[in-house]
């Protein structure tokens, strides 16, 4: 692990104990970057639920402008902003008379994230979020972090910006956020692991031929977890777990050997620390990502949510196996770039990003997706990385790349798809 790495994890391990915590002041103002996906609408619930204890700077939405328009109104948001320029009228029209300010674009959604606000939920997917989350950063407040690849893909330039603005890094992630609970203030030194969880998604006992022939509506089908369309490919592929060790890393300071993943059909577990005295402290819950989500907005309070409460008597059992790297080279991927360091995770996001969006399309097939992953990883090595405009020129290239292979794709990169029309 980079120096970089660990002095900003040792900060954020700082930032985590209770007594030290910031209280901002009632009602807590918040700011919503992404606010019409899977995890803002969640956030939004949670919001709707308390009305006397948040009140609302800016929400940003992606192209769901008719939903956004709804949020803003339920929600009296002083500011709505709709990434998709070409619905900007749209968004004037559905706010008309409402007071509600609106904007458009790009440039307009990092503004917003730049608004002063005592807590953001940074929850734009993939690398597109990574300027807002780093324009919310510089705020110095909290930054509820649900955007995986603002660490996997910029871990040293993020923890940085952190350090620098003050601020106080929430993972929002239901894996990172029972870690981040189990913690309870302890420093790095007394952890000897942490494990995280995995639910196996749909394809956890599937046969690697079952695998090559799924097409996009198998692996849509989650077993738990109701999420975005992409996120939900990752699971199916464990590209998700991967990502996650990646990001445990940068936020916890702790070397890959040191992070495990254990496959667990039920997510009800979902992390737990192993000390070095030899405890092991656990967070359990429903697989809700409003428990997760009201954990970083109330913090280092807690807030009632309407979340199913769990009961393990009714449950019975809990399972857990070894993750197979071998049907999901995904999660060995990663921990190769975490590894390898550099722009090597970046690329690992980047050409996962492609591939799924390929998958989506029906352009490759589900296997396809470690395929491509491991061929720009290949061809471009793990070269430096150590500002923003590095970042970006490898997010781009690893994008270029995984194109590039996806055109010219062996048969078993391209058989899912074929089979899927069949």
């Amino acid at each position: 692990m980079q120096n970089d790495d660990i002095a900003g994890a040792s900060f954020f391990m700082s930032q985590i104990s209770q007594a030290a915590a910031p209280r901002p002041s009632a009602p807590r103002s918040v700011t919503i970057l992404g606010s019409t996906g899977s995890i803002g609408t969640s956030t939004i619930d949670l919001l709707l639920a308390a009305p006397d204890r948040f009140s609302v700077r800016a929400l940003v939405g992606g192209r769901n402008v008719a939903l956004l328009a709804e949020q803003a109104k339920a929600l009296r948001a002083e500011l709505a902003v709709i990434n998709d320029e070409a619905q900007g009228e749209a968004l004037k029209d559905l706010l008309k008379g409402t007071g509600i300010r609106c904007a458009a674009g790009r440039s307009a959604v990092i503004e917003a994230a730049a608004l002063p606000a005592d807590w953001t939920m940074a929850a734009i997917t993939g690398a597109a979020g990574l300027e807002p989350t780093l324009a919310a950063t510089r705020n110095g407040r909290f930054i509820a972090l649900a955007n995986k690849e603002a660490l996997v893909c910029a871990g040293d330039v993020m923890l940085r910006a952190v350090r620098e603005a003050g601020a106080t890094l929430l993972p929002v992630d239901s894996e990172h956020n029972a870690i981040f609970q189990s913690l309870a203030g302890a420093s790095a030194s007394s952890i000897e692991k942490i494990i995280l969880t995995a639910s196996g998604g749909p394809f956890r006992t599937a046969s690697i031929e079952t695998m090559r022939a799924a097409t996009v509506e198998m692996a849509l089908k989650h077993p738990t977890w109701s999420m975005g369309a992409k996120i939900t490919i990752d699971s199916a592929s464990m590209a998700n777990k991967g990502l996650e060790v990646i990001e445990a890393a940068r936020i916890f300071g702790l070397d890959e050997p040191q992070i495990e993943v254990l496959v667990h059909p039920q997510s009800v577990v979902h992390g737990l620390v192993q000390y070095r005295d030899g405890s092991v402290i656990t967070q359990l819950g429903a697989a809700d990502m409003r428990i997760p989500i009201a954990n970083t907005l109330a913090w280092p309070e807690r807030m009632e949510t309407r979340a199913p409460r769990l009961c393990l008597a009714t449950l019975g059992k809990l399972d857990f196996e070894a993750p197979d790297e071998v049907r999901f080279p995904a999660l060995r991927l990663a921990r190769v770039a975490l590894r390898a360091g550099g722009a090597a995770p970046t690329i690992f996001s980047a050409a996962n990003e492609v591939a799924v969006e390929a998958f989506l399309r029906r352009r490759i097939g589900f296997l396809g997706i470690g395929e491509v992953i491991a061929a720009a990883m290949e061809a471009l090595g793990a070269p430096a990385a150590d500002d923003l405009d590095a970042v970006i020129h490898w997010d781009a290239e690893g994008r270029r790349t995984a194109e590039a292979f996806i055109a010219r794709a062996p048969r078993v990169a391209i058989e899912g798809a074929t089979l899927a029309h069949a």
